[in-house]
């Protein structure tokens, strides 16, 4: 069984993000980027049930220009067998980007779709379910623990509630939820074998039904600095502070 991992290029996570002074968008130049955490998480669970004998091979995706191959290349040394970059734009619609998956996982004949539940830029969390109804195959999102057995999943998910264990049969999208597991420390020597395995470059028009539509940002802005508070002498006065601005 192959397993199709998606990975997101996107901003570290202790990274400060800013805004262009022209407010056309966030800075990327000179800021570090790296694999989308939830992302990466996905990719660990993949190789974990590779590891176990559940699945044969492991492949990662990115979309994007050539840059993504820098984040390729990390899931690549965590321990993915192939890679692929579909050739796109820097931003395209959650819709495109599981029209992409869908494509490839027709293509590689995908026992499972491997996503991170949302990525930190724009938290989004639609490719998942959008790729599901595409493909017309089950999902299990926000997944806490899974485990194969032949041709059906049990997947734990983190809901309002609480917990929920669905049975899914596979091929199938899964999207992974942050405690899933702790991905592993990607070490020298495995960085330095990534370089020698296969990376392969698709552009986006290959993929048969497949629209790319770029979606169009008005402007972009920082949040509003907080305002200073004020200092009161006692109780009282914060009542009635509190009564003055209708809070109470």
């Amino acid at each position: 069984m192959k397993i199709l991992v998606g990975i997101k290029r996107a901003v570290d996570y202790n990274v400060r993000v800013r805004v262009k002074s022209d407010g056309s968008g966030v800075e990327t130049d000179g800021v570090k980027m790296s694999v989308n955490p939830f992302d990466e998480i996905a990719l660990e669970e993949a190789l974990r049930l590779k590891e176990a004998g559940k699945a044969d091979e492991v492949i990662v995706v990115s979309i994007g220009p050539g840059d993504v191959q820098q984040q390729l290349r990390t899931g690549l040394a965590m321990g993915a067998d192939r890679a692929i970059q579909v050739e796109a734009g820097d931003t395209l619609q959650p819709l495109t980007v599981a029209q992409v998956f869908k494509a490839l996982a027709e293509r590689e004949g995908a026992g499972i779709v491997f996503l991170g539940k949302q990525a930190i830029d724009d938290d989004s969390n639609q490719v998942g379910q959008m790729t599901a109804a595409l493909w017309g195959r089950p999902q299990a999102t926000f997944a806490s623990k899974v485990s194969l057995n032949g041709e059906t999943a049990t997947v734990t998910r983190e809901v309002d509630a609480g917990l929920e264990t669905i049975e899914i049969d596979l091929p199938a999208v899964i999207t992974s939820d942050l405690r899933l597991n702790e991905p592993r420390f990607v070490k020298l020597p495995d960085i330095m074998k990534a370089k020698r395995k296969p990376l392969d470059v698709i552009a986006l028009d290959e993929l048969g039904g497949v629209v790319g539509v770029a979606p169009e940002a008005g402007h972009h802005a920082p949040p509003e600095p907080r305002g200073r508070g004020i200092m009161v002498d006692d109780t009282a006065a914060l009542v009635a502070e509190l009564k003055n601005r209708g809070l109470v």
